[in-house]
């Protein structure tokens, strides 16, 4: 492909410029190749270098570039494929589940949980934090709120904490029948704890995938779970679930 120069297009010019660079992606590069430095790419587009790092800032939070550190900018693999929510009448924690516990604790949660909770702004509901790793990478992380009325019967002393005690809250909730759930998508930034835990600045954008456990007429369980949106892509599908596919394999030149 020969030097490009951007004809006057409606849409601003880093933006045009972005699908010209994604189409050279596709074409040109391999998964894991660094491209060329910004002058380099700059001169052979005809743009200013701010205009390019704005396309490639554009691609980078689409999941088509990564940055690395002491490497340069290359062009990111396929986004993972992981599958959420498929089961819609199964609790979290059952045979089968892909999250991991990794810790729980007693603590009173953030004032719109409480309220979807129905309980008392300032009551302790047990906290399950769980992680989900695909193709060996870390692509969500998950808050489940558990309200002490749902799990009567906890031991503090069969697990007084960690994973243990995740699983032992896990155990109990599965006691109850589960009547339904609902979940709803959107998208939000990453807060420094998921940051951290998904590999990423805190800031970055993530997808947020909320779900309501319902049984015996209220709200039993509140799971948050927090994906990478630069490796997730979800879809939906006429049942009802909410999946996550890999994306097309990217050509290679």
């Amino acid at each position: 492909m020969g030097t490009t120069q951007l004809e006057t297009v409606p849409e601003p010019k880093y933006w045009h410029l972005k699908t010209v660079l994604s189409e050279a992606l596709d074409s040109e590069f391999s998964v894991g190749e660094i491209l060329p430095n910004e002058r380099d790419l700059a001169a052979r587009f005809g743009v200013a270098r701010a205009t390019l790092r704005q396309a490639l800032e554009q691609l980078e939070l689409e999941g088509r570039l990564q940055r690395r550190r002491g490497v340069g900018t290359t062009v990111a693999p396929p986004r993972v494929g992981v599958a959420v929510g498929t089961e819609q009448h199964a609790w979290p924690g059952l045979a089968g589940d892909v999250w991991q516990p990794a810790d729980c604790v007693q603590a009173a949660p953030p004032a719109a949980v409480a309220a979807a909770l129905e309980t008392a702004p300032d009551e302790a509901v047990h906290t399950v934090r769980r992680s989900r790793v695909s193709h060996g990478q870390p692509v969500a992380a998950e808050l489940l709120y558990v309200p002490a009325s749902s799990v009567p019967d906890l031991s503090a002393i069969d697990a007084p904490s960690g994973p243990a005690r995740a699983r032992a809250v896990l155990r109990e909730l599965h006691r109850l029948e589960l009547e339904g759930r609902d979940s709803s998508v959107e998208l939000g930034s990453a807060r420094a704890d998921d940051a951290k835990e998904l590999d990423r600045l805190p800031g970055a954008p993530v997808l947020v995938v909320t779900t309501r456990f319902l049984a015996a007429g209220r709200t039993a369980a509140l799971s948050v779970a927090t994906y990478r949106a630069d490796t997730c892509r979800l879809t939906f599908g006429d049942s009802g679930g909410v999946e996550i596919h890999q994306t097309p394999e990217r050509r290679a030149s």
